[in-house]
């Protein structure tokens, strides 16, 4: 078996169903920005490797990025929702209640950076679910938080899916 053999049924089923693309991919990038999602399931590989799948199936790219983009920054900012509603609460419950280091590092790293650290944060693994449930739980003000996120949810977005996407072009034209 050879990649192609794997590679062309995935690509005409992406193909047949482009419309979806920003959806589930938007979809994915909520999931994996989530506060509570995202520590269960991890996907920026498999999100990494979508924007390959894209860019081969001559998906527009940037409608995709635009749906990634919109998932981060809807997930982001349910995250801050909920850490401003529950404030200190939201650290008992399950999986935070079992991983406490995530706390205490996602603590440090916005004392240390304040607004800076909703930017910088998305791009560091666990982080990026737990800071924006900690910005809402130091009441950090709205529009900083929604600046930050709106910036990183892009940039973030866009440096998950390129490499793929540009990797393809250079492979396959």
């Amino acid at each position: 078996m050879d990649l192609e053999t794997i590679t062309a049924p995935v690509i005409a089923f992406i193909r047949a169903n482009q419309a979806y693309a920003p959806l589930v991919v938007g979809l994915m990038t909520f999931g994996e920005s989530f506060a509570f999602i995202s520590l269960i399931l991890p996907m920026v590989t498999i999100l990494v490797t979508v924007g390959f799948a894209l860019a081969a199936a001559d998906v527009t790219f940037w409608q995709v990025w635009l749906g990634a983009a919109a998932g981060a920054f809807l997930s982001a900012w349910l995250s801050y929702e909920i850490g401003h509603k529950v404030k200190k609460r939201a650290y008992r419950i399950w999986p935070l209640s079992r991983r406490p280091d995530l706390i205490e590092t996602g603590e440090h790293f916005f004392q240390r950076f304040g607004p800076w650290a909703m930017f910088l944060g998305r791009f560091f693994g666990p982080t990026r679910a737990v800071l924006p449930l900690i910005a809402g739980i130091f009441l950090m003000p709205r529009v900083l938080f929604q600046a930050a996120n709106m910036a990183s949810a892009s940039v973030w977005a866009f440096a998950l899916l390129a490499p793929g996407a540009g990797l393809a072009h250079y492979l396959l034209w």
